[in-house]
């Protein structure tokens, strides 16, 4: 199965052109704090753990766990080893995180160990790492404030060398229970000559219970599956069922092992260089489309199947296969729009763009049967704006008042990931990629969960702003949906050069970042103002203000957690929890 490139489609619905900028409010946000009894231990990186990729993992790794089944309920594990849950429901009279679980097994000896990991799996199970490399599948029954419970480990397991969990689901399938896992490790790799000698690996790991019917459940590993790449992904994440795996990296990555077994791979399939003629040749302008598509020679005006909606086009001939179909990019005016047929065998087709103003990159998203002709005007825009690039001197044209670009003068936010930065979807079965999204433009921001039923949702920036992607696996043709939209934050975020964490309410009401200490920057979506506000330089009246706030936090211990819900936004230090009332709901 070959892997076909997408494209992310913007819903251009929940962008907002005339955003002008965020405007400081100096009101003081609530901001309560717990002492804790026991430190949160940070886990230093040692001498051996010296690459960016360490660094990446585990040197930025989020201490605190927002549980997404039950609201304003968080979990961390202190340096006793024990599971805290703070469920807050009055900020004035905050309670003592209470103990759920407790690692008994002494950690302190394992010379590689890493900062023990939380995944709430679901609304009653849980996955630990005690950071050795044993991984604890907990019975939590359900969580939340009333709940007392202590949780039960029902499987307990040495996977081999230590690890981070990433993501864990749960699910029944033919009415066996099953948990997904997804661990991450960094590997010494002897094939990695040229590079830090280490490669990344992420596993994915089935449990399921293997007790028959009226027994007493046991768990045990029913499959284990090895990805290898050479980057720490930014997102991976089990798909609910279980059929699925979706991974946004750097570098790409490739299953190597299944069940301890080298996985064939298949030589990489040379790219097809056949050369067909195109079917159809467009031209645009900022107002409209002139499509030509090629016919069999004789069709008259009856034999022509033509359908034409805002955002769909269905093009073609009685008797045989469409010409011309599938989503348009952008949307036209059907109305407006009419086809003709040229010396029997061409049929001009006129689309009105709906928009005027933005180039269409491709006529029908994602097909590539059609050749894009640029006329000779545009031709020679774009050779007058390329020409300094082909200039011996310095300005390349003299003729504008601008300087020549000085790439010491570019901010942070002006530059981008690598081109190979890519967002793939694994099938479960073949284990090979289904669609790839090239993310070379689109720098990653943060992980949020919107839905606890639902994959978790992904922040990308797209040009200035910063877009929310909610997976769905179950949608092929729109596999990422764009449900969110925060106004400047992804150039906004790339002035935050302590910048530690990021995150969002999962109702999107606000954005927020945390520096290395103290200080976190929160960002509210544009809200109606009380008073008439005028902009002076257009003298237009301004009816919304997106507010930036500041919450500088009494501590100078670095912060180790952030999460936000919607009303609250939860700072962890290796002594204080601290609470910080957002929105008042």
């Amino acid at each position: 199965m070959a892997a076909s490139n997408y494209s992310l489609k913007v819903n251009r619905e929940l962008l907002d052109p005339n955003f002008e900028s965020y405007r400081l409010s100096l009101d003081a946000i609530p901001t309560y704090d717990v002492e804790l009894d026991a430190a949160v231990e940070e886990v230093k990186l040692k001498d051996t753990q010296y690459t960016l990729e360490h660094v990446r993992a585990f040197g930025m790794y989020n201490y605190l766990h927002l549980d997404p089944w039950y609201e304003d309920s968080v979990l961390f594990v202190d340096c006793k080893g024990r599971v805290l849950s703070l469920t807050v429901t009055l900020d004035t009279a905050l309670g003592k995180p209470r103990e759920v679980y407790r690692i008994t097994a002494d950690i302190s000896q394992c010379e590689d160990r890493l900062c023990a990991s939380l995944s709430l799996t679901s609304a009653t199970w849980a996955s630990l790492s005690d950071g050795t490399g044993r991984l604890y599948l907990l019975r939590t029954g359900k969580r939340g404030d009333s709940s007392h419970m202590k949780w039960e480990a029902l499987f307990s397991e040495d996977m081999g060398e230590p690890f981070t969990i990433l993501h864990s689901v749960s699910h029944v399938q033919d009415g066996v229970h099953a948990m997904e896992v997804l661990l991450l490790r960094i590997q010494k790799d002897p094939q990695e000559t040229k590079g830090s000698g280490y490669s990344v690996s992420l596993e994915w790991i089935t449990v399921a219970n293997t007790a028959g019917q009226g027994q007493e459940k046991k768990y045990e590993v029913r499959k284990r599956r090895v990805l290898r790449g050479k980057s720490v992904p930014h997102y991976a994440a089990v798909e609910p069922k279980g059929t699925g795996l979706m991974v946004a990296s750097e570098k790409p990555f490739v299953f190597t092992h299944v069940d301890g077994l080298p996985v064939e791979q298949a030589d990489p399939e040379p790219m097809e260089v056949e050369k067909t003629d195109p079917i159809y040749f467009w031209q645009q302008t900022a107002e409209d489309i002139t499509v030509c598509v090629r016919m069999p020679e004789g069709v008259t005006k009856e034999e022509v199947q033509f359908r034409l909606m805002a955002d769909n086009i269905r093009l073609g001939v009685q008797g045989f296969p469409p010409l011309l179909e599938g989503q348009l990019f952008a949307s036209v005016d059907p109305e407006a729009s009419a086809w003709i047929i040229k010396n029997d065998k061409s049929l001009e087709v006129s689309l009105q763009k709906r928009s005027e103003g933005p180039m269409w990159p491709e006529l029908v998203t994602g097909d590539r049967r059609g050749e894009y002709v640029m006329s000779d005007e545009q031709a020679a825009l774009i050779h007058e704006r390329l020409t300094y690039l082909t200039s011996e001197d310095m300005n390349g044209n003299p003729d504008k008042d601008k300087p020549p670009c000085n790439s010491q003068e570019l901010e942070d936010c002006d530059g981008f990931p690598e081109d190979s930065f890519s967002l793939t979807h694994f099938d479960g079965e073949s284990l090979k990629p289904t669609q790839v999204v090239n993310l070379g433009s689109h720098q990653y921001l943060f992980t949020v969960d919107v839905n606890p039923s639902d994959m978790p949702c992904l922040c990308l920036r797209h040009d200035v702003d910063a877009l929310v992607w909610q997976p769905r696996p179950d949608q092929p043709s729109n596999m990422w949906e764009h449900i969110a939209t925060f106004n400047a934050l992804g150039y906004v975020q790339a002035s935050k050069r302590d910048k530690k964490f990021a995150t969002c309410a999962p109702n999107f009401s606000y954005a927020s970042l945390c520096e290395c200490l103290r200080r976190s920057f929160i960002y509210r979506q544009p809200s109606p103002v009380e008073t008439v506000l005028f902009n002076r330089k257009q003298g237009r009246q301004v009816a919304q203000v997106a507010k930036q706030q500041v919450a500088s936090l009494d501590s100078d211990k670095p912060i180790l957690g952030f999460r936000a819900t919607n009303e609250r936004l939860y700072i962890l230090t290796s002594s204080n929890l601290f609470v910080l009332k957002v929105n008042n709901n």
